[in-house]
């Protein structure tokens, strides 16, 4: 298996992540590159290599899975490389332990927060300045740039503007907007593409052992999101959500039913943060507990000066638990969105498959029942909302908004 098998439907992006291995290999391999102390990289003018990429794309299109794809080809020590062989084997030590995560040039930086913040970019670019223990390249994969702060950003850039010579930043963000125009100059900036429906449905099957018809469902419900595609084919509390989520364009029929219909979706979002607290807040406080001296599970007192230490802790478990209740309602709101495309799509007499096939006649009711103006509208309303909660607007309020828009269509 090589390093690239899990990168889903980007065959030309693979070609060019492949030809930099290969070039960055040429170079670490140099007569003279891994003593002397120069930058290889700034040593070649026609390397396809470079120092700062920027991968960009859609929403499970698979950005963070492509960076430490690349990652583990630079980090590749397969004997094959010596043969003419690409890097990226899968197989070595080099590969294996990038793609597990316990390679010691390798480090993957993702956040379950809002943001990134000041203090914890200033602890990258201190990992960035050491010298690979592996004599190879210090890989540093960013997959959250876009949630850095405007002063977490400033930071970053005189790291990748000026990196050290053996250091590659791979940085993940939705859109190259998304990132600081002064970061994104200095990227090499390569940009994925939403995988076809058969490749995500394939690898579903391949890779988790999924029965091949529910990994197409799944695949065809989530429109190539791969990981959102594992997840519903693999958790049924993920399924009953989405089919609840699906319920809603029947039951906003009055304003009853749209206020309880934005409660409910509220709900849900909050039930999905606390089972997140419920499986990791308690172990990150044990843990925590156990460090600054208190003996596990007796809820002793805390040793004199720690209880900064383990307020810090709870804020950030507020404020992850604040994220999983906004991602989890931005993902009911995708849902709903692909239901009203569906709409439109039967309104339109197009031939493309449906999305929500086990809905079909939800669909064809709301198709009947309006037109596809109204049908843009209340797209237009449910994108509305997701951009109101990243405005910070209360989860609630913009939620109540939409159901209401949705009734007037």
């Amino acid at each position: 298996m090589a390093v690239w098998d899990d990168v889903v439907g980007q065959e030309r992006l693979i070609e060019q992540l492949a030809a930099a291995a290969r070039d960055a290999d040429a170079l670490v391999t140099a007569e003279g590159a891994a003593v002397d102390g120069t930058d290889p990289i700034a040593q070649s003018g026609t390397s396809k290599m470079t120092h700062a990429w920027l991968f960009t794309g859609p929403p499970g299109a698979g950005r963070a899975t492509a960076a430490r794809a690349f990652a583990a080809a630079l980090q590749c020590v397969s004997p094959d490389r010596a043969l003419g062989g690409a890097p990226g084997c899968g197989f070595c030590e080099g590969c294996h332990t990038s793609l597990v995560g316990t390679h010691a040039d390798v480090e993957v930086v993702r956040t379950d927060l809002l943001s990134i913040g000041v203090k914890e970019t200033r602890d990258l670019v201190r990992r960035s300045s050491m010298s690979p223990s592996g004599g190879r390249w210090q890989v540093i994969v960013l997959e959250d740039a876009d949630r850095l702060t405007e002063g977490a950003g400033n930071v970053l850039l005189k790291a990748v503007e000026e990196p050290a010579p053996r250091t590659v930043w791979l940085l993940c963000a939705p859109s190259i907007e998304d990132v600081l125009p002064t970061i994104r100059s200095r990227c090499r900036h390569v940009t994925l593409c939403t995988p076809p429906v058969a490749a995500v449905a394939d690898v579903l099957v391949r890779r988790d052992g999924i029965e091949p018809e529910a990994a197409a469902a799944a695949a065809r419900a989530t429109q190539g999101h791969i990981d959102r595609a594992r997840r519903l084919a693999t958790d049924e509390r993920a399924r009953a959500r989405r089919n609840a989520v699906l319920k809603l364009p029947l039951r906003v029929d009055d304003i009853g039913g749209c206020l309880k219909g934005a409660q409910e979706l509220i709900d849900a979002a909050t039930e999905d943060a606390k089972q997140v607290a419920e499986e990791v807040d308690a172990k990150e406080t044990e843990e925590l507990r156990a460090a600054l001296g208190a003996a596990a599970g007796t809820g002793g007192r805390l040793p004199r000066g720690t209880a900064g230490a383990m307020k810090e802790l709870q804020d950030k478990q507020k404020r992850r638990s604040t994220r999983t209740q906004r991602d989890s309602l931005d993902l009911a709101l995708t849902d709903l969105t692909g239901f009203y495309r569906d709409v439109l799509a039967v309104q339109l007499n197009s031939t493309v498959p449906l999305a929500n096939e086990e809905v079909r006649d939800s669909i064809r009711r709301i198709a009947s029942s309006s037109t596809p103006e109204r049908t843009l509208r209340r797209i237009e309303a449910v994108i509305a909302c997701r951009q109101a909660l990243d405005r910070n607007v209360a989860p609630l309020l913009a939620v109540e908004a939409m159901t209401a828009a949705l009734r007037k269509g």
